[in-house]
């Protein structure tokens, strides 16, 4: 029997650490949580101090008890779970099955899974911290009486199985007053004219842009105010009256935190937030790589934290400088943002001499892209700044102003390495290289362009922007941003549409109803609040009991009135002119998972449903016909003719523009494509085991009759 038993999360994070512990140790998973609030009701005692019910998780019956017979034969037994408060939950847990005193010292922690750290937490083991725990059992108390509570009003008024929760219904009340927003936008046009200018001695013509009258900065709101420019620039002179140059530095991103990886995922490697965590767990917890054996390649990726360790900028310095020059180096020190939980450090390489080119054959390609994107965003974080040289240049043509900016690359710095991508590009990003130009300088006009614009509503929340926008709002916790965003997706409230995040019709009602009947529960400010007081919980600074019981009084009065409200409310479902084609009855407008679709109100005599025809304002660019709109299993949109199957092949992922011409092999979803031949496939397979299965019996008949002849 072993001496000492370390119970951690994870099957992967036990491999990785036996490696690094001697002697008679045994390392066991708990396979994340082993117990928590049951499902099937409440499960919070509202009137005895909100205590919670716990009960183990079924299916982990058989693990807790070998848990217990291991623990009961160790003389210690450390609970390594993850450093967080989801992870000090699992270890309390842990510690209350396992009989052990969470005042003993049975926890350790580490950043980081390599040899030094592992046996450096061992040697300081510490008691449960009982405020984070706390703070983890008040979130998730607050959220079952939130979600349990709220969702009735959805099963009452829209359908059963729908759900509400704190963190959530913020998020798709987000995505939906966005989609509003984009919907009421009224865009305002105005122009540009530019400048086409060749200086002396110059081949190539710089643009210049038009700033205004006299030095006064003039905006163009019609195409009448800028053929009177035109009028007047026809003979003008242009000439240089103004050349400032100077020097500009860019400095790196800092290390990532939660947040900012899986922003940065998004976009420059496509990873969804719940791919990016799942990737970075499995990097966190180990990899087999040649004469290193299991190594956690990067420390623990749950964090908001930007600083990073003495041991770590050390090993950065050394690296810059061996492989970039002693130039490119600069010992930087970045802040963490207020309120930010400053426990770990930034998301960062374990062995700076693993660099992803190294282990690029130990990972799938998934693992390699998101290493990649860590080890440079962290190494380029201790890097020199970025040194450009600017230009800028002011030109008149008679009384009218245009302006000219240059800038070109002195010194690359960190961006030899790394540049960190944007949701919102601007011109600034843009800035070409100027020619040297002398005030008083006379330009040779090769063309004025002018360009008709109008302005644009706000982007649609992509994953990246809207875990941007959570943050910012301090809208929950890096832990909870990928959860959130697959929950509303699984729940059909949004969809993704090339990235973008839009709020589907169920989607859209469940928000008003929960704003009409809980708006003082699922807002920003509310949120945001709760937040704060989970983090006074977990500093040691607030009771959670009395969080939950100052929230929990005017909640209930308020669902108390909606129940009211409700209790003689019918659900009557809305009547279509669509006729049932199997009894004849109107059939009624119904929401299922995938959104709303036509039902018969005689079920279950009738169970006829059918989807709803949405067609769009462009005929088919093929036949000329209505082209529909309809969904893949995965709920994407993709556009097909109303002739198709038939005598039109007209189907295509984008929206057909008028007069587009259709290219079939170019068009055709392939998902669609797959579906078609893996049917085809799969009926020759199974007609090739049949005609196999058929010429083994014949082959067993005949080998009977040789039998019979033979005796």
């Amino acid at each position: 029997m072993a001496n000492k038993l370390i119970i951690v999360e994870s099957p992967a994070k036990a491999s990785t650490i036996t490696k690094f512990i001697g002697g008679s140790v045994k390392v066991m998973a708990s396979m994340g949580h082993i117990r928590d609030l049951p499902k099937s009701k409440l499960a919070v005692d509202v009137d005895n101090n909100f205590e919670p019910e716990y009960i183990n998780i079924r299916g982990k019956a058989d693990l807790i008890k070998s848990l217990k017979k291991e623990a009961n034969a160790a003389k210690t037994v450390y609970l390594a779970t993850d450093p967080d408060r989801e992870g000090e939950a699992i270890a309390w847990h842990l510690a209350y099955l396992l009989n052990i005193s969470p005042e003993s010292l049975c926890r350790v922690t580490f950043n980081e899974i390599t040899k030094n750290a592992v046996q450096d937490s061992i040697k300081h083991p510490r008691a449960i911290d009982k405020n984070l725990f706390d703070a983890q059992q008040a979130r998730r108390v607050m959220d079952r009486i939130v979600g349990y509570k709220m969702s009735p009003v959805l099963w009452k008024k829209v359908k059963r199985g729908l759900s509400a929760g704190r963190v959530q219904s913020v998020a798709v009340r987000l995505i939906v007053e966005r989609e509003e927003e984009i919907e009421n936008f009224n865009p305002e046009e105005y122009w540009n004219i530019y400048a086409k200018l060749l200086a002396k001695g110059s081949k190539k013509a710089f643009e210049a842009k038009f700033f205004g009258e006299n030095d006064k900065k003039i905006e163009l709101k019609s195409k009448d105010q800028v053929d009177k420019i035109l009028a007047d620039l026809k003979d003008a002179e242009f000439v240089v009256t103004d050349v400032k140059t100077g020097e500009k530095k860019r400095n790196p991103a800092p290390p990532f935190t939660t947040s900012t990886l899986q922003q940065e995922a998004s976009r420059k490697i496509g990873f969804a937030i719940k791919k990016t965590m799942s990737v970075a767990q499995g990097l966190y917890e180990g990899v087999k790589v040649p004469d290193h054996g299991v190594v956690g390649l990067i420390t623990y990726m749950r964090t908001d934290s930007t600083r990073i360790s003495d041991v770590a900028r050390a090993a950065a310095k050394d690296y810059i400088e061996e492989t970039y020059g002693k130039a490119y180096y600069e010992n930087r020190f970045y802040k963490t943002k207020d309120g930010a939980q400053d426990a770990h450090e930034a998301i960062r390489p374990t062995y700076i001499d693993l660099t992803p080119a190294k282990v690029k054959d130990s990972l799938t390609n998934d693992q390699y892209k998101l290493y990649n994107l860590i080890y440079n965003r962290f190494i380029a974080s201790q890097m020199a700044a970025a040194v450009y040289d600017t230009i800028a240049v002011g030109i008149n043509a008679d009384k009218y102003n245009f302006k000219a900016n240059g800038q070109s690359v002195k010194f690359q710095g960190f961006m030899k390495l790394y540049v960190e991508d944007k949701d919102d590009k601007n011109e600034e990003d843009e800035i070409g290289v100027l020619p040297n130009l002398e005030v008083n300088e006379k330009l040779k006009k090769e063309d004025i362009e002018t360009k008709q614009s109008f302005t644009e509503p706000p982007a649609r929340y992509t994953e990246a922007s809207i875990v941007k926008t959570l943050e910012e709002k301090g809208i929950g916790r890096p832990s909870t941003y990928a959860p959130t965003i697959s929950t509303i997706l699984d729940r059909h409230y949004i969809q993704k549409e090339q990235k973008q995040l839009v709020p589907t019709e169920l989607g859209r009602i469940v928000n008003k109803l929960l704003i009409e009947n809980f708006d003082d529960v699922v807002n920003v400010e509310f949120t945001a609040n709760i937040e704060k007081e989970f983090d006074e919980v977990a500093e040691g600074n607030a009771d959670w009991r009395k969080v939950i019981a100052d929230f929990y009084g005017p909640f209930e009065e308020n669902v108390e009135r909606v129940e009211k409200e409700l209790e003689h409310v019918e659900l009557v479902d809305e009547v279509s002119d669509v006729p049932c084609d199997k009894c004849g009855r109107m059939m009624v407008y119904k929401y299922g998972r995938y959104g709303k679709f036509l039902a018969c109100p005689g079920f279950p005599e009738c169970r006829n449903a059918k989807p709803i025809i949405q067609t769009i304002d462009v005929p088919c660019p093929v036949c000329g016909s209505a082209v529909i709109i309809k969904k893949t299993k995965r709920g994407r949109n993709f556009f097909v003719c109303e002739n198709n199957p038939g005598s039109c092949e007209y189907i295509s992922w984008n929206k057909p523009k008028p007069g587009e011409k259709w290219e079939p092999k170019e068009n055709i979803p392939e998902e669609i494509t797959k579906t078609k031949k893996t049917k085809k496939t799969t009926t020759k397979r199974t007609a090739s085991k049949t005609k196999k299965a058929t010429t083994k019996k014949t082959t067993k008949k005949t080998t009977t009759k040789k039998r019979k002849t033979t005796k």
